[in-house]
């Protein structure tokens, strides 16, 4: 169904104060719609640790840190966080990491991300992490895991969330952050025990794949799954690497996909799922406008989708508007968003009783709103 543009998708918008899904409702979108996507069980795939900081960390984190040119007035927050384009949110997303200078700025970020996550039902997610990005700031390595894994514990104690990890390698940092990603992922003194999957993110352009694949090649035999970042700003060519390369089981983002129909075939096909991020494509300006995104493509040719809210904050969304967003391009009802919050679940990396577990509520959470 055709839809005109909604408030939040223009390139640049503000970071929003939580409770989030109160203020990211379209007007347009059916209210029994919003409250049963408010209320569902979900997974999330495709977030970003420091993405996901919200308007008080990020206030709180620049009044730490008064020598950042990060804005410490929230309200100042709406014109700094306004993105040009992709190499601009990447200047920008790069400043907001440097006010993460020590363990207890991690912790605090950990444990937020997970409360918020835990607002809107996630009972799920896999965060990815740039562990290089502390690090090379002078944070001890050791002190970063234990920031992490104590957080992790506490938001699963505390919100029943429970939280993963994806190591993920910044591309525009090259093989000097490849090597400590690598080492730091794959070393049992130091490996964090939530830690599942090793990823890729970043510029694509100027950043082939190929050169990755010594370090995905040791990741995946340490055990860990291949979820590189591919295709979202770069064309489809870009996600045959990632496949071929760096044996990826999962794509972020893959938007050119849609470019390419044998492409789509073949992941439809070895059930490769895409990392699904509209707000974010359009944000980004990886894509132009929210009629022109290619979900809707590539549920036609079959493929698996998830929808995942990327860098929340800094695009003005969260998982429950994604999943509103993807209920007016796809036209789905209740018992479709219920399928593809299960298509996340199953897609994940969580064991198969977790999986169940979450599947089941789910259902019953689904079963009960339409017997109403």
């Amino acid at each position: 169904m055709t839809r005109a543009r909604p408030r939040h998708a223009p390139a640049g918008t503000p970071f929003r104060e939580e409770p989030l899904t109160e203020h990211l409702v379209d007007p347009r979108a059916p209210r029994e719609l919003t409250a049963f996507v408010a209320g569902l069980p979900k997974a999330e795939l495709h977030v970003h640790h420091v993405g996901s900081a919200s308007p008080r960390i990020v206030s709180e984190l620049a009044a730490r840190h008064p020598d950042s040119k990060v804005p410490a007035d929230p309200g100042a927050l709406a014109e700094y966080f306004t993105f040009t384009d992709f190499a601009h949110f990447i200047e920008v997303y790069l400043s907001v990491v440097d006010l993460i200078r020590t363990p207890e700025d991690v912790r605090l970020l950990t444990y937020e991300v997970a409360r918020d996550l835990a607002r809107q039902r996630v009972r799920y997610a896999e965060l990815t992490i740039t562990p290089f990005s502390s690090t090379r700031r002078g944070i001890d390595e050791r002190a970063f895991m234990e920031a992490i894994e104590d957080a992790r514990k506490a938001a699963e104690a505390e919100f029943g969330t429970v939280l993963r990890w994806c190591f993920d390698i910044p591309g525009e940092a090259g093989l000097e952050a490849a090597e400590e990603t690598t080492r730091l992922a794959t070393d049992d003194r130091l490996r964090p025990e939530g830690l599942v999957s090793f990823g890729l993110g970043g510029p694509e352009i100027g950043v082939p794949r190929p050169q990755f694949k010594p370090y995905f090649d040791r990741a995946i035999a340490a055990g860990l799954h291949s979820v590189p970042h591919a295709g979202e700003t770069t064309g489809p060519e870009t996600v045959w690497d990632a496949l071929t390369h760096l044996r990826a089981e999962r794509i972020g983002h893959g938007t050119s996909s849609a470019r390419d129909p044998e492409l789509l075939a073949h992941l439809a096909e070895h059930r490769i799922p895409l990392e699904v991020c509209p707000t974010s494509n359009i944000a980004t300006r990886a894509v132009a406008t929210l009629e022109e995104h290619p979900i809707r493509e590539f549920v036609r040719a079959g493929v698996v989708v998830t929808v995942n809210s990327d860098d929340p904050p800094m695009f003005g969304t969260d998982l429950d508007n994604e999943y509103a967003v993807a209920a007016r391009l796809l036209d789905l009802d209740e018992r479709g968003l219920a399928e593809l919050a299960k298509n996340a679940v199953e897609a994940s990396f969580l064991d198969a009783a977790g999986k169940a577990r979450i599947t089941g509520e789910i259902e019953t959470y689904t079963a009960q709103w339409l017997a109403r």
